[in-house]
C-alpha cells in the first residue's frame, strides 16, 4: 500500500471518527437533556457538558484548523472552561456543525508528506500524525464523558448501537 493510500486511509477515518461517530453522540445526549443539565456540574473541580463541547470546538480548531491548516488560531482555553451558561444548546450544536467544513477542508489538503512535519501547537511541536492523532482521542475521550454524565442524569440507554448485533 502507497502511502498516499494510508494518509487517505488515516483522515478518512479522523473524519469518521470526529463528525459520524462523537459529533452525532454528542447532538444525541444534548437533545435528551434541558439546558439546565447541560451546564449541570457535579462539583467546581468538573466540567458540564455545555463546558466539554466548547472545549472540544476550541481544542480541534486549534490543532487541526491553526495548527495543520495554519490558520490564526482565536482560541481562548479558558473561557471554554469559566462558561456557566446556559448557552442554548442550538448554540452549541451550531459549533459542533461549523466545524466539520473547516477541519475537512484541512484535512482534505494533508499529503503523505506532511505527516511527518513538525508544527506548533499550543507550547507544543508536533509532527501532524501526531496531531490528527492526539485530536481523535481526545474528542472520543470527551465524548464519552459527555455519554457518561449523560446516562447519569437521565437514567437511560443513550442507544448508540441499537439495532446492531455486536456478536
Amino acid at each position: 500500500m502507497s502511502a498516499s493510500a494510508i494518509t487517505t486511509a488515516l483522515v478518512e477515518e479522523v473524519n469518521f471518527r470526529l463528525f459520524d461517530e462523537c459529533v452525532p453522540r454528542i447532538q444525541n445526549c444534548l437533545d435528551r437533556l434541558t439546558e439546565d443539565q447541560v451546564w449541570w456540574r457535579p462539583n467546581s473541580a468538573s466540567n458540564s457538558i455545555g463546558n466539554l463541547v466548547l472545549h472540544l470546538c476550541g481544542n480541534v480548531r486549534q490543532w487541526i484548523v491553526s495548527g495543520v491548516g495554519e490558520q490564526t488560531d482565536v482560541r481562548r482555553r479558558s473561557e471554554e472552561f469559566s462558561e456557566e451558561g446556559p448557552l442554548p444548546k442550538d448554540k452549541l450544536i451550531a459549533l459542533l456543525g461549523q466545524l466539520e467544513p473547516d477541519v475537512r477542508n484541512v484535512l482534505a489538503e494533508v499529503t503523505s508528506d506532511d505527516l511527518l512535519v513538525v508544527k506548533p501547537v499550543q507550547v507544543y511541536e508536533h509532527t501532524v500524525l501526531t496531531m490528527l492523532i492526539h485530536v481523535t482521542e481526545h474528542f472520543s475521550y470527551h465524548t464519552g464523558q459527555i455519554a457518561w454524565i449523560t446516562k447519569m442524569l437521565t437514567s437511560k440507554d443513550l442507544g448508540f448501537y441499537a439495532g446492531q448485533d455486536l456478536g
